[in-house]
């Protein structure tokens, strides 16, 4: 970990400690906090962490948290999801070509981490030029980890590819319920046209989203589709876009009885937002939504206050 203090993550860590213990006897629970996992260009620094009490307003905590050790040396687009062992799990793009796998590795505390590990997904499959993006979801219904990414395939299914050009890249995932043994990998979502940087929502009972991009060149906007399981089948095509162009790296973050719906807008080099109830009307947030300069692709999850505090009193040291 690369230490970074400052004064002002010194009295916010003591803050936070006296306000996050005070709440705790008040409500007998703690206090939640918005966490989402980024990255800086040109990504080799590694796993870096933001945190909100209003997932609209996010802030660093100073330093980075892992660095990549696999694949191209790189920690591109983290994702990260609290298990019911209460264990941290991570995956993570590992390479931007010319690589089969993606990384993990776990922690417990966001601080200490396990041994990095590549997850040689697509191995079996010749022709695999990429595996971006790997995001994590757990299916409650069938107590198991999904793990959806993007891939650029040349085999005989991609009646739309051009593989020079790299405009066919669908959706795949594989399961797990203990990070050591995987499924074989199958297509996820295939939009009939490139499509990447999917993540799945659970509304309710037999209702979930897929908000992915439409990775066309001249489209590249987000959009959602439905099923009644976690593994769909999704609705086919994709909505209508609810960004303008240049969006990607979708996470989703529950604010009151809203979604916001966070992306990169890098055309723009800035982090947008998107709130919405339904996922059929959205109200675009940006110029409301406060993210630290130069986060990228991050994805968010929920933890304790004393996990912010730990980090921070850590990142002062």
């Amino acid at each position: 970990m690369k230490k970074n203090i400052t004064f002002q993550a010194i009295l916010l860590a003591l803050f936070l400690f006296i306000s996050g213990n005070i709440t705790a006897q008040q409500n007998g629970s703690e206090k939640e906090y918005y966490m989402s996992t980024s990255f800086h260009e040109p990504a080799d620094e590694g796993l870096r962490l933001l945190y909100s009490e209003d997932g609209i307003h996010w802030d660093s905590i100073p330093g980075t948290w892992l660095t990549p050790q696999i694949g191209d040396k790189i920690m591109r687009d983290p994702s990260i999801w609290k298990g019911p062992d209460n264990v941290y799990h991570m995956v993570w793009t590992i390479a931007w070509k010319g690589d089969s796998g993606f990384g993990y590795a776990c922690s417990k505390d966001l601080i200490h981490w396990s041994e990095q590990k590549c997850i040689p997904v697509m191995d079996h499959q010749k022709g695999t030029y990429c595996v971006w993006a790997p995001e994590l979801f757990y299916d409650d219904v069938k107590q198991q980890y999904l793990i959806v990414y993007s891939s650029l395939v040349n085999d005989s299914t991609c009646t739309g590819r051009n593989m020079e050009h790299g405009d066919y890249h669908r959706l795949y995932y594989v399961t797990t319920r203990d990070f050591k043994e995987f499924s074989k990998a199958k297509v996820f979502y295939d939009a009939g046209y490139s499509c990447i940087d999917g993540i799945i929502v659970k509304r309710g009972t037999n209702d979930y989203v897929l908000v992915a991009k439409d990775n066309r060149k001249a489209n590249s906007n987000l959009r959602v589709a439905f099923a009644k399981s976690a593994e769909g089948p999704y609705s086919i095509p994709l909505s209508r876009p609810f960004t303008g162009i240049f969006a990607e790296g979708p996470s989703v973050s529950k604010v009151g009885d809203e979604y916001y719906i966070y992306y990169d807008l890098y055309r723009r080099h800035i982090y947008g937002a998107s709130k919405t109830k339904d996922f059929s009307t959205f109200t675009e947030e940006t110029q409301h939504v406060v993210f630290p300069k130069n986060h990228k692709h991050g994805t968010t999850f929920k933890v304790p206050a004393s996990v912010v505090e730990n980090l921070l009193k850590a990142s002062a040291r």
